[in-house]
């Protein structure tokens, strides 16, 4: 006998089918069935044979693989009995409880006591499938894995898509082949990784960022995941996210998965992409000041390093605020005996060599100046040559002989002091002055993974918000190294590169997209010349390349020539302008025919107002601009377009593509179908292009 449950909305339909009793499985997850479909026959349509060499019936591909019930693949769930002993679950199911958009699966075996519970939330806004999974016992147990509800991947895919990069060089896409056997990946380092976002994309034949059919996953966890793509020896394919294996390291009655967000698209890349964004921005983000516009930011970082003196700082501000900036941030400096990255981490008390008065001066400068004050901590981690440390040598975590990061160590934040601590140093800055953001580094790799840790900063995290719940905080792990759902639940920014090149930038905005809203990626016009890259790009590409995000600004301010101040005021101004709309914005990577092209369409839910940014990251293959296709437009309705900066152009484009002269209107299937000439352009050049519908 088989039992059937479904979750629809008007995108996709998403069917559970049991049989035998046993441990459910997803047989169906794409467009939406009708309310009429027989999933009995559903279910029979997809039962595979059998031949020569097999067993008799294909074990279950269920939403919890069992070991026990001779599934030839990875199992979701290992696990250990309290005196070390493995266990081999065999699940048998004993309720589904159906509450809206909401299936919570219960499944126990008798003989080992235990209890396997997966939900599944479907919300019917975003489209994006949260699911999530528990085990419980009535004794405490060693886990090794516990995959979150497994879902199956499609037969019409060749290849998947997963995200690794490294530091200054963030949001890269792997392209891999299906084939027999597993894509394994798992980040060990205890934080979400520069080289190991926890995301994979799965898209169909032939599809592109706007067209198609694709499934998207991410793992909303902070301190390291494993994911496995799988194709049995019999066709089919799984898709298993959870923490890292041995991520537990002390025995427990209860465990649980982080949640695993899924998506399925019928319009390509873009399909998932607007879902996470939505879903991020309107569901996980938690605003300090929902409906504030958001700030233009300045971090001094890169303007004096840890040489801080008052006099320039104020300098500082008061030119970073004559160029439009709203939020000044004090980096790393400000405290402890900190002249540069080997000592003081941990001891969080204002350096009264730098600070003779306090941070008060600076502060009332900076807000005499129209901007709010933000601060830079790093919590989770202390130098061995700081007081605290001194003190307290078994606040670190790891072994005494471990290798350093940076010249620091982790705290260790599983200790109730540790936590107790930070809050105690951080709260009393935060009641003692006007702080209204934190920027909350993390600039090393655990020495060992473990749960506990991530629970532990989750908590410390937790616990400042309830109390200062007007201070936002930006994640920052030498920049891209923690990007995650679960760390965005308790903040409200991302770092996502040290890099401030805006050539890479292009491409990692660009890519990280696939997952991430403007509202929440930071992105800095750097100085002139890159620090990290040496690349010099002149101040129009580092503007435009900057204002794709949340816009702000890093370099010394006093480097600018008045030329390169009037182009910075004049960006700043035109995000000022356009910032509340495009805060909720889709932000469509276009499918560019030239490849030294990078361009994406941010617009409106509604589609009545656009921009587009077209980006040059190198030499085009062609002489001459290839038409740009815009996407998701009404085709019958008209659209204004013009050229921001046609200023810009350059004495190269010597003809006069209508761009160029003024104004045009065309409809939507025109826009969508031929596109829109460009004039031509030098590499790291960047067109602006503005729409509205008539």
């Amino acid at each position: 006998m088989t039992t059937h449950w479904r979750l629809d909305d008007d995108r996709q339909t998403l069917v559970l089918a049991s049989t035998g009793g046993r441990c459910p499985q997803v047989i169906y997850w794409g467009p939406p069935l009708p309310e009429g479909e027989d999933l009995a026959q559903l279910a029979a349509a997809v039962t595979l044979d059998v031949t020569g060499g097999m067993l008799d019936e294909n074990p279950d591909l269920s939403i919890c693989p069992e070991a026990s019930r001779t599934f030839p693949g990875q199992p979701g769930l290992i696990v250990r009995d309290s005196d070390g002993a493995p266990l081999l679950p065999a699940f048998k199911l004993r309720e589904v409880v159906e509450a809206g958009q909401q299936l919570t699966v219960i499944c126990e075996d008798a003989r080992n006591r235990l209890t396997y519970t997966a939900e599944f939330v479907l919300d019917p806004d975003t489209h994006v499938i949260a699911l999530s999974a528990r085990v419980n016992s009535d004794r405490p147990l060693h886990l090794h894995w516990l995959a979150a509800p497994v879902l199956p991947a499609p037969q019409q895919s060749d290849e998947m898509i997963d995200v690794a990069g490294r530091w200054c060089g963030e949001f890269q896409l792997n392209r891999t082949a299906w084939s027999p056997g597993i894509r394994y990946r798992e980040n060990r380092t205890g934080r979400t990784g520069h080289e190991h976002f926890p995301g994979l994309i799965v898209p169909c034949r032939g599809a592109t960022n706007a067209s198609g059919e694709a499934f998207a996953f991410h793992y909303g966890w902070s301190g390291g995941h494993r994911m496995i793509a799988e194709e049995l020896p019999d066709g089919r394919r799984q898709i298993q996210f959870g923490h890292a294996a041995r991520m537990e390291t002390a025995p427990s009655t209860e465990f649980r998965t982080a949640p695993l967000y899924a998506v399925y698209s019928s319009d390509g890349f873009n399909g998932c992409a607007v879902s996470f964004q939505r879903h991020l921005r309107d569901r996980i983000v938690t605003w300090t000041r929902p409906g504030r516009p958001r700030p233009v930011h300045y971090n001094c970082w890169e303007a004096v390093y840890f040489d801080h003196k008052l006099d320039v700082l104020k300098d500082i501000a008061t030119r970073a605020a004559g160029l439009g900036a709203e939020r000044f941030v004090l980096d790393d400096g400000w405290f402890g005996q900190r002249d540069d990255d080997t000592s003081s981490l941990s001891d969080w008390e204002v350096d009264p060599r730098k600070y003779p008065d306090g941070l008060g001066p600076l502060i009332e400068h900076v807000h005499t100046e129209g901007m709010a004050f933000g601060i830079w901590f790093e919590p989770e981690m202390i130098n061995p040559d700081s007081n605290i440390h001194r003190a307290h040598p078994d606040w670190a975590l790891g072994a005494e002989d471990q290798i350093l990061g940076r010249q620091q160590k982790a705290l260790n934040m599983g200790l109730a002091e540790v936590r107790e601590f930070l809050y105690e140093r951080i709260s009393a800055l935060l009641s003692a002055h006007p702080i209204d953001y934190i920027k909350w580094d993390h600039n090393r790799v655990l020495p060992a993974p473990d749960a506990e840790q991530t629970r532990g900063s989750y908590a410390l995290i937790d616990r400042l918000r309830a109390d200062f719940p007007d201070v936002e905080i930006e994640s920052c792990a030498s920049g891209g190294g923690r990007i995650d759902f679960g760390i965005l639940s308790r903040t409200q920014r991302v770092w996502l590169s040290d890099s401030n090149d805006a050539l890479e930038r292009l491409q990692m905005q660009h890519n990280a997209a696939l997952f991430l809203p403007a509202a929440v990626t930071g992105s800095h016009v750097g100085p002139r010349k890159c620090h990290t890259s040496g690349r010099i790009l002149d101040i129009s590409f580092r503007s435009w390349v900057a204002a794709q995000r949340h816009l702000g600004f890093e370099m010394d301010p006093r480097e600018l020539t008045e030329y390169e101040a009037e182009v910075l005021r004049d960006v700043t101004s035109w995000w000022k302008v356009n910032r509340d709309w495009m805060y909720g914005a889709d932000i469509l990577r276009l499918d560019a025919t030239d490849t030294a092209m990078i361009a994406e369409q941010q617009m409106t839910r509604d589609g009545s107002q656009f921009v587009i940014f077209a980006g040059k990251s190198g030499t085009s293959r062609q002489i001459a601009p290839r038409p740009l296709r815009l996407t998701r437009l009404d085709p019958e309705a008209r659209y204004e377009i013009s050229l921001r900066n046609r200023h810009e152009a350059t004495e190269l484009s010597r003809g006069s593509p209508a761009l160029k002269q003024g104004p045009l209107t065309l409809t939507g299937a025109a826009l969508m179908h031929n596109g829109i000439a460009l004039p031509w352009s030098y590499p790291e050049t960047l067109w602006v292009l503005e729409g509205k519908r008539l």
